[in-house]
């Protein structure tokens, strides 16, 4: 039961993470112009960021990559919340905080599939040492 609620939050998260955030960063609305305008890396970053996204929401409904692309969306998070904060207001860091913590849940309950993944990735390295 709690692998298909975990399913079912993944999911929710992905669709979200396209549709309420790379999408309209992707458009450039004015507010998200002005916000990556403010934080001076310029609007390439903007395009970066939704690309990041993007990626992170494919990987949440890939099995073995769903634990991976949780953490790095943790990460995006931490990122938003800092933008926000220092950037624009306090308000603006709950939504982002929020998903940062269903993101680590996401993330913890993924945790052995991470494991098997980055124990694969560096068995395979080490082989090709050899």
């Amino acid at each position: 039961m709690t692998n298909i609620v975990c399913w079912l939050l993944q999911i929710g998260l992905a669709i979200f993470m396209v549709v309420q955030s790379a999408i309209p960063l992707y458009q450039g609305g004015a507010y998200n112009i002005e916000t990556f305008d403010r934080i001076g890396f310029g609007q390439w970053f903007r395009h970066f960021t939704a690309t990041v996204e993007t990626v992170g929401a494919v990987g949440l409904l890939i099995p073995a990559l769903s634990g991976l692309a949780a953490l790095g969306l943790v990460g995006v998070m931490i990122g938003a919340i800092t933008t926000e904060l220092t950037v624009r207001t306090a308000a603006g860091a709950v939504l982002p905080a929020e998903l940062l913590v269903l993101f680590a849940i996401v993330a913890w309950y993924r945790w052995p599939q991470t494991k098997a993944l980055v124990g694969w990735v560096v068995r395979r390295v080490e082989s090709r040492r050899r």
